[in-house]
């Protein structure tokens, strides 16, 4: 069978590169801050998995839905615990201060989970 795709090179230095670019469907794929982190994570601590999926072009989908996913849990997680500690938009009027701190501490404590359940596994 005969291979129709052609491949082009870049020179770079005294290697040849190849251009490869990223089909049409990925190219408008949009990933936010959580598949981001994971994309670092995976290329620094499974390097191999992350080469295989460059190569593969399975990369740019699979952030995109860790990052749905981290994005839909953190929103769970915030809510539920303003729910669970009483942080409501009464407190808000009347203590904006204390307000600020529950939800700042909140906030942290969603992040350390989504991080530890999705982004650094």
């Amino acid at each position: 069978m005969e291979n129709k795709s052609k491949i082009t090179y870049r020179q770079v230095g005294d290697y040849k590169i190849p251009n490869i670019n990223l089909p049409s469907e990925q190219a408008n794929i949009i990933i936010g801050k959580w598949g981001m982190l994971h994309k670092n994570y995976l290329e620094h601590n499974k390097r191999g998995i992350f080469m295989l999926m460059v190569t593969k072009c399975t990369l740019w989908p699979y952030l995109a839905d860790i990052d749905r996913q981290a994005n839909e849990m953190y929103d769970l997680l915030i809510e539920q615990m303003k729910e669970a500690e009483g942080v409501t938009e009464k407190l808000k009027e009347e203590n904006q201060m204390e307000w600020v701190q529950r939800m700042s501490n909140i906030q942290q404590k969603a992040r350390e989970i989504v991080c530890n359940e999705l982004i650094y596994k």
